[in-house]
């Protein structure tokens, strides 16, 4: 199971879901908040004590029922409210009504347009409001009439009116970096969920062909000993007991190995799958474990192929080397795979022939057979190249008896691809085919016994020996 992400935590805030809440129900909080501010601060501003003039009146009027107007629709059009919160607010000044208490929606106007405009709106917005206070100030200073000088009072009514505008201005600023760093958390979280999810299906895939490989591995090769075996004693039956009863043995002996080794990979499976952390009751019993093949089990799998009466000679060139474990894994499925197909598809007679030359940068892996599995390409024919197939190519698969598509060449250049190698398959020339793969070694260690530098050749019956 993926681990959880840690910015995910972020998208679940009480800021965050504020936010989100505010946004679903922005019509319904600006209705309300107009209906509050005309209750507030409208009504007072409609029924003022003192007597007025009609021109006065109709300022009072329109800041007690536009202003609140105005803001009811700050959310959706932020530019608009604005434009007619300042516009109001310029009319009753030249109505003769200086200020009324429904001007303090004006730095509600403010705080909004800076939260929810773009720049130069924010900006405007502040500008019109830092001018209105210089409005309000300009006849405490003489600026209309002389004889009402009175500097002290027009400096303290411009910096009393312009300081809550300002303040408005940096609340709005302080908002929206926090909205826009909630929303940057919460738009990370979703892409780091997605990236996990696509990482855990590219887990999941990877594993499955893995899986898939490991159960090709071991049914088809299992499977082609048990089909040798059951042919050969169907015939040694007739004038052999005694070899029908070997190639029974050897077949019992083939499935039971096989059944082992499907219970275990399906074993993980299960377990894998049914195992909850905390869960009450008995732990899953665990599967029994057991090493995977490495390089040096190749000599007992090819003894495992002559048991079928196919004829295999082994040949190892060069100083052997410790391989690491799933290097060792990889060159022992080649090979198995490769005398699996042999088996499967080089007919009866055929004889194969694998080489392991040991290099000093690289171990080549070379199985040949002279069988009638594939025929060999000849210049000038129709539809054949001879060309060899690489890991970089369009390989074919091969095939089963019946037919049909198989995965084991695939399967094949996918190990030997992890390790930075090289496979080619191919038809021989004179018929036959072959498979050769290539891994590089990278500071291998030799292994201490002594094995000559010359050719070592197992043949079925015989033992190791030395090749002049």
């Amino acid at each position: 199971m993926a681990p959880p992400v840690p910015e995910a935590e972020s998208a679940t805030t009480p800021g965050v879901q504020w936010d989100s809440w505010v946004s679903r129900h922005s019509t319904m909080l600006d209705l309300w908040t107009g209906v509050a501010a005309f209750v507030v601060l409208g009504l007072p501003t409609i029924l003022p004590p003192s007597p007025q003039t009609v021109a006065q009146s109709l300022g009072f009027l329109l800041a007690g029922v536009g202003l609140p107007a105005a803001i009811s629709v700050r959310h959706r059009w932020p530019i608009a409210s604005a434009v007619a919160v300042n516009a109001i607010a310029l009319a009753h000044v030249v109505l003769g009504v200086p200020l009324t208490p429904a001007d303090l929606l004006i730095y509600l106007s403010v705080y909004s347009t800076t939260v929810h405009a773009p720049l130069w709106a924010r900006r405007v917005s502040l500008a019109a409001a830092l001018l209105g206070s210089l409005i309000l100030a300009a006849p405490e200073i003489g600026l209309f009439a002389r004889e009402s000088w009175d500097p002290v009072s027009g400096v303290f009514v411009a910096v009393g009116t312009a300081t809550p505008a300002l303040f408005a201005w940096a609340l709005g600023l302080l908002r929206r970096s926090t909205r826009q760093r909630w929303e940057s958390l919460a738009e990370r979280a979703r892409r780091l969920e997605r990236e996990r999810d696509q990482q855990a299906q590219i887990a999941a895939a990877a594993e499955r062909a893995r899986i898939a490989r490991e159960m090709h591995d071991v049914v088809a090769h299992s499977l082609s000993i048990v089909i040798a075996q059951a042919d050969g004693g169907r015939y040694a039956a007739r004038t052999s007991p005694q070899a029908a009863e070997a190639a029974l043995g050897t077949i019992a002996e083939t499935g039971r190995e096989a059944l082992a080794d499907m219970r275990r990979i399906l074993g993980v499976l299960r377990t894998s799958s049914e195992a909850s952390p905390g869960a009450d009751g008995p732990a899953p019993a665990q599967p029994p474990l057991a090493p995977q093949p490495t390089g040096e089990e190749i000599t007992a799998l090819v003894e495992s192929v002559r048991a079928t009466g196919r004829r295999v000679d082994l040949v190892i060139t060069g100083q052997e080397r410790r391989l690491p474990d799933a290097l060792g894994l990889a060159a022992y499925r080649v090979c198995q795979e490769s005398l699996t197909n042999v088996l499967k598809h080089a007919g009866p007679g055929a004889r194969a022939r694998l080489d392991l030359a040991w290099y000093p940068s690289a171990l080549v892996v070379r199985v040949d057979d002279d069988g009638v599995g594939v025929a060999a390409p000849t210049p000038g024919t129709p539809g054949t190249t001879g060309a060899p197939t690489t890991t970089g190519g369009d390989a074919d698969t091969d095939t089963d008896p019946i037919g049909s598509p198989g995965h084991g060449l695939v399967g094949m250049r996918e190990r030997v691809a992890l390790f930075g190698g090289e496979v080619w398959t191919g038809a021989r020339p004179g018929g036959g085919f072959r498979v050769q793969a290539s891994f590089p070694l990278h500071g291998a260690p030799l292994i201490n016994r002594a094995t000559p530098a010359t050719p070592v050749m197992t043949e079925p019956g015989t033992t190791p020996r030395s090749t002049p």
